[in-house]
Order: C-alpha cells, then structure tokens, then sequence
C-alpha cells in the first residue's frame, strides 16, 4: 500500500474524542501523572486491535488473537472460544501492560475522510520553523481542539527547553533519538542540524532502549485505564466518564497522555511504549514514567506535527 493512503488508513482509525468531553475546563483539574505509572490488570470484555484490523483482548499482561463474537466493540463470552489457546507466535506483548498504552480500542475503522475534530485540527495546524521565541513556543495555544496552559519556560532547566542545535551523530535526517540517561530527544534534521526538547523517561526498572516506529499518532487520546486502577484510585473513580469505548478520561484537558500522543512498534508489535504529552511538566527532566516519553505539551504538539508514520525511533542505552 503506497505511504501516503496507509497514514491516512492509520490516523483515521483513532478513537474520536467524546462530544462531551468539548465543555471540560482546565481548572477541573486531572488524573495525577503519577496516576498512569502502574500495571494493568486483564479485563475480559474490552477488544483491542492492531494496524491491521485484527482483534485481540488482555489477558494475564499478554494481547491474546479474539475470533468471537463482538457486540458494540466488546467481546461477547462463548465458553467454546475460551479454550481454544492463542498459538504462542501470535502474541503481541510479554511483559505487564502501562496503563496509558492501549492499542486502538476496537471497532469500526472510519474512513481518512472521518477525522474525529481534533486530529484534523493537528493536521491543519502550521509548523512554525522560524527561529525558536521561547514567549511565544511555550505560550498558550487556544485553537486547538482543546485550550493548551502556558508553560512557565523561565523557570525550567534551559536543558530541557526546545532548542535548534548543530547534529553530526551518524542518524539519518527524520529519526529521532532519544537519551534517557539525559532526559533529551532529538529530532534529527537535515542539512547537520537538528531539533531537541526536553522529556522525562522511565524510572528505574521501566526503561528500554532500542529501536521502535511511530506506527500511530493521535491528537487528545483517550485514556482508558484498567478496572482495578479504578476501582483503588477514589480521584481517578471521579474522573471516568462512561465513553463510546468504555470506561476512562475523555481526550482533553485532564487527560494524562496531554495534548498528543505517537505509539511505538516493532515490526508488527506494539511496544506499549508512547512519546506523548503530560499533565505534569515539572516532571520534564525526571525519570518518572513507566517506560513512556513525557514532553511539555507544547513539545509534544510540535513535534506531532513533524514526524509522519512510520518514523524510526532510536532510544539510547
């Protein structure tokens, strides 16, 4: 399939954002970014699918094939398919599940014409390559789908601010490399220069490193986090609203995964890792997370708007 109509394919199977999540303000507040750092339990009616339409569902920390019915994007028990066993080179994931990495919650696949209101207000929205105005990069964003706080740059580590550096590492121009140990990603160039932010990683006994693609990209994710997240968190059991997917924190102002989010796979295998914004900026700089990349939201929507599908990621030893 050419390049151009498999993205569209991917960016148009994103989960839309609930209609009443539009009317949320920011001063509501919102899940604790610490919230999302955790491992998620199995839940045995949620469906999950991968780029290529095939259903699966979390069971024991592993994305197990589905082949049975299916009632409003939810699995439909039938005894004779619990126990008939996934053949093991199926299995998409090994280790317990973050829970702010779902894969894509199944259901219909809309059309690159059926873009849900925010990503196609990312995808309108102008990159702004001239020389880096840290009043200006770091200053509210009020039309985007959702009202984006000012981020108090002069108080922050110039280290982790967005910058344009020189870059003569051996990595090919549109790959990003990320550096946990200094808490920096950067986004090579071409032409020997590149562009770097600030972000906060895995704390210890979370962190990865390798290679992975963004194989999705979404504006204002949904978070859908597990039962038992729920039902141990009283602020999060506040939070979740009732959405066309399940239960969880519609995309928006106090979601956890900010203002976007870029999935990462291997091959055909979902990482469960992300790069994607934060309700909590002050952590920019930390290793914080459950293996995902944190970015001011700001960051994350710049970068968002340069990387397509299919872009290489490189995370450092």
């Amino acid at each position: 399939m050419p390049n151009p109509l498999r993205n569209l394919l991917l960016i148009g199977a994103m989960a839309s954002l609930a209609a009443t999540a539009s009317g949320r303000a920011q001063d509501r507040g919102g899940v604790a970014a610490s919230a999302i750092d955790g491992v998620a339990g199995t839940d045995d009616d949620r469906l999950f699918q991968d780029q290529n339409g095939g259903l699966y569902r979390l069971r024991g920390g592993r994305y197990e094939p589905y082949a049975g019915r299916v009632e409003f994007g939810r699995a439909v028990p039938d005894r004779a398919t619990e126990r008939r066993p996934a053949p093991a080179r199926q299995q998409l994931a090994e280790r317990p599940v973050e829970p702010a990495a779902e894969l894509v919650t199944a259901g219909p696949k809309p059309g690159a014409n059926q873009l849900s209101p925010a990503m196609a207000a990312a995808i309108n929205r102008p990159i702004d390559d001239g020389p880096i105005d840290y009043a200006k990069a770091y200053g509210p964003i009020a039309d985007d789908a959702f009202p984006v706080a000012a981020f108090n740059w002069k108080k922050a580590n110039p280290a982790f601010l967005r910058q344009e550096i020189a870059y003569a590492g051996s990595y090919e121009p549109g790959t990003i490399v990320i550096d946990p140990k200094a808490h920096q990603l950067t986004l090579v160039q071409a032409n020997g220069r590149a562009r770097r932010y600030g972000v906060g990683v895995g704390k210890q006994g979370f962190s990865w490193s390798g290679s992975a693609t963004v194989n999705l990209k979404q504006a204002w994710p949904d978070w859908y986090p597990p039962k038992e997240m729920i039902a141990r968190t009283p602020k999060l059991a506040r939070e979740v609203d009732t959405l066309p997917s399940g239960v969880g924190v519609p995309g928006g102002t106090r979601n956890p995964l900010g203002a976007r989010a870029m999935y990462l796979w291997q091959g055909n295998k979902d990482t469960l890792f992300r790069i994607h914004g934060t309700l909590d900026p002050g952590s920019i700089g930390h290793s914080v997370s459950s293996g995902c990349i944190r970015m001011i939201n700001q960051d994350a929507i710049d970068l968002f708007s340069r990387v397509p599908v299919g872009t290489k990621v490189v995370v450092l030893n």
